[in-house]
This record gives structure tokens, sequence and C-alpha cells, in this order.
């Protein structure tokens, strides 16, 4: 296997219409990723949809409802190669209804550019992208004021919005200081690849030259291997392949791994057959990478989105009750005993009743607050107990922080991000 430039996996969120569509296709652009000619075409379509200037968001919105409708709803992936590294550019959605395909795009990355766009400012969903990226342990954040050539290209436009949006980094407990700010226009392509001659005051990054910036991510291949299944495709000539990123581990051909629950629900055992990569096949796969697999003795009935790939030595618990430190985020009432929402763990989506309220945490001291609980709100942080309503693999963040992470939605709203502290696991 030739010397592969480490993959960085980058996630570019940020709210509806900011542009974050646009930055990534211009960048795909100026870096030769798409030619002139793919450009040409997508240009002609968009002007066919009534869509004039979407071209550049085309290149990742590929499919066909999404050019239609004019918003990102799946997660779309590309391969760009910088002097350093080989980067995965997940384009998150920033519509509402796709929130949750966009907490599954932030758990798999290393690093996120916010894009907000520089006349509209922080947008009511701009915090709860910040809070999931927090809580999916995205840890290295880079903002894009993005539309600058809509301010006509100045520094005090830049600033306040800059301002706006430290001060929201420091509710979501970020440190300012290690967030880099790039004034951008994606659609003019001013500060995307080249240094831009519109905005002189700014001596930063470019986009381009921010992807070698972020500090390498730390690989945690020492952890037993496990990778959530995101599809699961029926391919010719191969059979079944799971596609999804591994979490944490080594993945070999030839390695023995059990499918957890499974259609079962019991877990299914498999032994690795292949492993692809961008069409290419290696004999192994590290934390970090974006992979389709091939498994011995499971076909496309047997598993399913959510379930997750495990070494078959040391596998994943299925979580019989858990408990795990929440932060609510934005719950229209207040959150009791009983209330059951549906959870989201690294690709699975299961309900999950709040058996307890253990205590309150102080979010500035990360003490425990004394006192019994009834109920929570908006910017509480507590220590609960939950029952999942089926088969939830979940481990404790003491044994692998990659698969202790959610969020909580319901009714179409993310209302609260958390980690799993400890749980009991089910016995079969």
């Amino acid at each position: 296997m030739a010397a592969v430039k480490p993959i960085m996996n980058v996630v570019f969120v940020g709210h509806v219409d900011h542009g974050k569509s646009t930055c990534v296709g211009q960048l795909m652009f100026l870096t030769g990723v798409i030619s002139e000619q793919e450009l040409k075409k997508l240009k002609e379509e968009a002007q066919k949809h009534g869509k004039v200037g979407f071209e550049f968001a085309y290149i990742m919105d590929n499919i066909k409802e999404e050019r239609e409708r004019g918003v990102t709803i799946d997660l779309s992936y590309q391969k760009l190669i910088t002097p350093k590294r080989q980067i995965t550019i997940i384009d998150a959605p920033g519509h509402k209804d796709f929130v949750k395909n966009m907490i599954t795009g932030a758990s798999q990355a290393d690093a996120a550019f916010l894009t907000i766009a520089a006349k509209e400012g922080v947008q009511p969903q701009t915090k709860e992208h910040l809070w999931l990226l927090r809580t999916m342990g995205v840890s290295n954040i880079a903002v894009l004021v993005n539309k600058m050539d809509t301010v006509e290209y100045k520094e005090d436009a830049f600033k306040k919005v800059k301002d706006e949006i430290s001060a929201l980094l420091k509710t979501v407990g970020i440190k300012v200081e290690n967030v880099p700010f790039l004034p951008v226009a994606g659609l003019k392509g001013d500060n995307i690849k080249e240094k831009s001659a519109n905005m002189p005051w700014y001596k930063g990054p470019t986009l381009y030259e921010q992807l070698d910036l972020f500090p390498e991510p730390v690989k945690p291949t020492n952890l037993p291997v496990r990778m959530p299944i995101q599809d699961v495709y029926e391919i010719t000539g191969i059979g079944t392949v799971p596609v999804g990123k591994i979490e944490t581990g080594i993945m070999k051909i030839g390695q023995k791994v059990k499918i957890l629950p499974g259609r079962s629900g019991r877990g299914i055992d498999g032994e690795v057959r292949t492993i692809e990569m961008h069409h290419e096949q290696f004999q192994e796969a590290l934390a970090g990478f974006n992979v389709g697999i091939n498994i011995r003795g499971v076909g496309k009935k047997d598993i399913a989105r959510g379930d997750v790939v495990c070494d078959a030595a040391q596998p994943a618990t299925i979580a019989e009750e858990f408990t795990a430190q929440i932060a609510v985020i934005n719950h229209p009432t207040v959150i009791a005993k009983g209330y059951t929402p549906v959870f989201h763990v690294h690709t699975a989506q299961v309900p999950c009743q709040l058996m307890e309220i253990i205590n309150k945490i102080d979010p500035t001291s990360g003490q425990p607050v004394q006192g019994k609980v009834d109920f929570l709100k908006n910017g509480d942080v507590a220590l609960c107990k939950f029952k999942p309503m089926g088969n939830l693999v979940l481990e404790k963040s003491s044994v692998n922080p990659h698969m202790a992470r959610f969020a909580i939605r319901d009714a179409g709203a993310t209302v609260a991000a958390g980690v799993c502290t400890d749980l009991v696991p089910k016995k079969f």
C-alpha cells in the first residue's frame, strides 16, 4: 500500500442559504476537482431551473430533488488533495428539517467550517450548529464569513459578525482564540483558493490554506474496531456492502467481526472480505476512514443503518439503561420523567425514556448542584438516567468517547445533546 497522505474529514455547516455549498463547489472548481466543462453543464442546468448562480452549489447538491428545491438534503462527499492531506469534504445541510443528517455529518468530522453570511450574521440555528459540533466532539472549528461581496468587502462588516460569533462561541464553551475567522465570497471566489485583492486588510489564510492548518486529528487506532453503518448497498460482483466511517481501531481483511445489534438484536458474526475506499481496494483501514466493506456471511437483510461493525473479540455494548450528562439546547417547555424523545447516536436513531433526573450540573464549573430536580429547561445541564426503547449500541465515554456522544431530537428539532457516562449492558 503506497504511502497515503493523512486523511481529514471536514464538515461545512451553516444556516440555509448562507452559501456553504457554493463555497465548497467553488473550492472544488478552483482546485481542479471539477472541470471547466462540468461547471458549464451545471451552469446551464442552473439557468434551466431558474437558479442563476447556483452552479457551484450544484456540485455538491447532486441529487435531482435537491437541485429542484435548491436545498442540501443529504450528505455529499468529495475528495480533495491538499499539499499535506487528503481531505474528505462533507457538505452538511443547514435546512431545519435536515438537522438529523447534519448530526451524522458532524459525528464523522475532524474539523468544521461554520458558514455565516456577512449581511445576515448569526441566525437562530447558528447556536444549535455550534452545540452539535461541540457535543459531537468537533473541537477544530473555523468560521467563514461568506458573501463579503454583499457588504462591499468592508472590514467593519466582517468585524461585526466576528464579534457576534465570538460571543456565541463563548456561551458554547469553545475557545475563541483558537478559532480562525475567514472573510470570503464563495460565488466570486474571494479568499477561497487565492488571496483576494478585494480585501487587502485581511492577512490570514484562504479557505484552501486553512484545510492544512487545522491540527492533526488524533486517530483512535488503539481502541477496538467500531464502524457505525451509514448505508447498505448491493453491488454486482461483490454483494452486500455496508458503508460508514471507522470511528475507532484498525480494520483488516480477514478480521473477525460482530455486527450489533443486527436484525436479530443479538448480533451477527462475520469476517471482513474486502475494504474499499474511493474505488480502491485496501488491506486495512484506520480510524477516520470512510469505507465500504464486504463481510462474509452477511446479507442485505441482516443489517441496516445504525448497526455497528465491531471487533468480534471486543464487541461494543447494547445498553439496557444508561446514565448521561445532557445539555438542553432548545425545548419549547420543560423535560420531565417519562419523556421519550429520539436519540441520535452515531448513525442510529432509537427512542429512549427519561427514567430519572439525578442532579443538575453547574455548566460553568461542571460540579453537581444539590437538591431534587423535577424538570429541565433550556440552558440546563444535568445527569440523567435513560432506558432505550429498542436495541441501542452505546459505550461509556471512559471506554470509547467516539461511541458515547448523542443528540436528542423531538418534533423536528434538536432539543438536547449529551454523552453517556455509565451504562448497564443488556444480557442475552
